[in-house]
């Protein structure tokens, strides 16, 4: 006889089997997916961005895997429409990239565009026309066939911090959330400041702004992560403006990046001084973009140029200076006659003040000489590479040593180099030394240069380029590879302090560069 028990459970099989069946579909359900996502998770690392630290859920990354933020990786596996798993995951594109901008207090920037009248006191020079189009400056209207209708501007070779903020507003990973930021941008008009109270104010004025603002740096959250390392900010003078070394009234500028907090920062600026936390990116030139076809066009134009000329050179003598090369140039320019075009900008000359007369000497020549001006470097070394004309450079420090993020390391594929340390020293005849330069080397040289041209212009803040990477993109990529490698020396337990604000005796002097030179000329005179 069967018992009650064995009895009801044959009774009820079916159901106790499909109940069975059940429970296991569940189970093997939850160990596939758990699975799935565990895969995912491994690989998943947290970034601590604002302190420099790393959270590994392994204990290390196989190689080819990069390090991902959290934020970047689906919490659950994606479907399609028709509900099938989805391979891969979506990676935010901004990841490493994202800026955070300041919100100053409108006396460190808006202020001072609203009150241009007083930006050139005590001259007959109203800035304020060059401050329209975010920076860009007046259209040209009459391009006389020289220039591009619509891509040509009146612009302020000093307004690049005004530009660069305005390329700013439209950069594609901007972010309200500084925590997650790769950077944060100082938006301090510096050069302007600096020009409002240059003549005629004492240093305590002159310091005022800058003392101010690190003032309200230093009280912000976003300056403890880092202690400002992690801050940059752009200036339209030349760093050295920015760099005054003592308190006499008599000398010249600011000493903004003298200041402690200010030493933390970087700064980017139309050239560079010696110190390691500055940084050159190109001058402003007039010509903006704003669209890659554009560019495009402008190169095959200067591809095709008829240059009549061997060389040319813009620009005036510096008598006041005592080592000045300037006067040479001109002499053995006006000497060349038909060889050598001369485009004076001697004091109270407006031939230069247009770009039409510029790009038209330019472009009617093979070499642009670009000696040192008041400073190492000058704009018209990029009006040159607009021109597709060659540059000759005499010495390192007006282009090599300052645009390391725009121009090639290998300095001989673009320009010609003919160093001269010292006035005393000049033994070159201009028309002789490059009359003797091969065609075909010439060809290679002027298809480097216009290669250039999109590397330093800053197209249109209106629009963004489709393809090409602008100066503006080039500096941003620049300042972005710098802070990740005081984060990287942070992960490492290193000390980012060190040498970050150091000054380099060495960056502006001839003897690396010369060295190179030998097998240039080498190769030059075998050719």
């Amino acid at each position: 006889m069967e018992s009650p028990i064995t009895s009801k459970c044959c009774n009820h099989q079916p159901w106790f089997v499909l109940l069975v069946f059940f429970v296991f579909c569940i189970e093997l359900f939850s160990f596939d997916y758990s699975g799935l996502t565990a895969k995912k998770s491994a690989l998943v690392t947290v970034l601590d961005d604002n302190h420099g630290n790393v959270i590994n859920t392994q204990s290390s990354l196989p190689h080819g895997f990069t390090e991902i933020t959290n934020a970047s990786v689906s919490p659950l596996p994606k479907t399609d429409e028709k509900g099938d798993l989805k391979v891969g995951t979506e990676i935010d594109s901004c990841v490493g990239r994202y800026i955070f901008v300041h919100d100053l207090p409108s006396r460190f920037n808006e202020d001072l565009v609203n009150n241009c009248r007083l930006l050139t006191r005590g001259t007959d020079k109203n800035m304020c026309p060059y401050l329209d189009n975010l920076g860009f400056g007046p259209e040209i209207e009459n391009p006389e066939d020289v220039l591009m209708n619509n891509s040509w501007f009146l612009t302020n070779q000093f307004l690049l911090e005004v530009i660069f903020h305005n390329k700013t507003k439209r950069y594609e990973c901007l972010t309200n959330d500084s925590s997650i930021a790769s950077a944060i941008y100082v938006p301090f008009y510096a050069g302007l400041d600096m020009s409002l109270y240059l003549w005629g104010f004492n240093t305590t004025v002159r310091d005022s702004a800058s003392l101010g603002l690190v003032k309200w740096l230093s009280e912000k959250p976003e300056w403890k992560r880092m202690w400002g390392r992690d801050h940059f900010l752009v200036a339209g003078r030349i760093a050295w403006d920015f760099r005054r070394q003592s308190d006499n009234e008599t000398d010249w500028g600011s000493k903004l990046r003298f200041l402690p907090e200010s030493k933390n920062m970087s700064m980017l600026s139309i050239e560079s001084s010696s110190w390691n936390n500055d940084y050159a990116i190109p001058y402003p030139t007039c010509f903006h973009p704003s669209k890659d076809s554009e560019i495009f066009q402008w190169q095959d134009r200067m591809r095709r140029q008829n240059r009549q000329y061997l060389f040319s050179f813009a620009g005036a003598p510096r008598p006041e200076y005592q080592n000045s090369i300037r006067g040479k140039i001109i002499d053995q320019c006006l000497a060349s006659k038909s060889q050598c075009k001369l485009l004076d900008c001697n004091y109270g000359a407006t031939n230069c003040d247009n770009p039409v007369n510029v790009m038209k000497v330019f472009q009617s020549s093979i070499f642009c000489l670009q000696p040192p001006g008041d400073s190492y470097t000058r704009r018209s070394i990029f009006d040159s590479i607009l021109a597709g004309c060659i540059p000759v450079f005499f010495h390192p420090g007006t282009a090599y040593a300052q645009y390391i993020w725009h121009l090639p390391k290998n300095y001989t594929a673009y320009s010609v180099y003919l160093p001269v340390k010292d006035l005393s020293e000049w033994k070159i005849n201009l028309n002789e030394t490059l009359l003797r330069m091969p065609e075909d080397r010439i060809l290679r040289l002027r298809e480097e240069v216009i290669k250039l041209i999109p590397r330093v212009v800053y197209t249109s803040s209106r629009s963004r380029s489709e393809t090409l990477e602008d100066a503006f993109d080039l500096a941003v990529k620049g300042i972005l590879d710098r802070i990740e490698s005081l984060r990287v020396m942070i992960r490492e337990g290193k000390d980012p302090s060190i040498g970050f604000a150091d000054g380099d005796d060495y960056k502006y002097t001839f003897s690396t560069y010369d060295t190179s030179m030998l097998n240039h000329f080498k190769i030059f005179h075998m050719v």
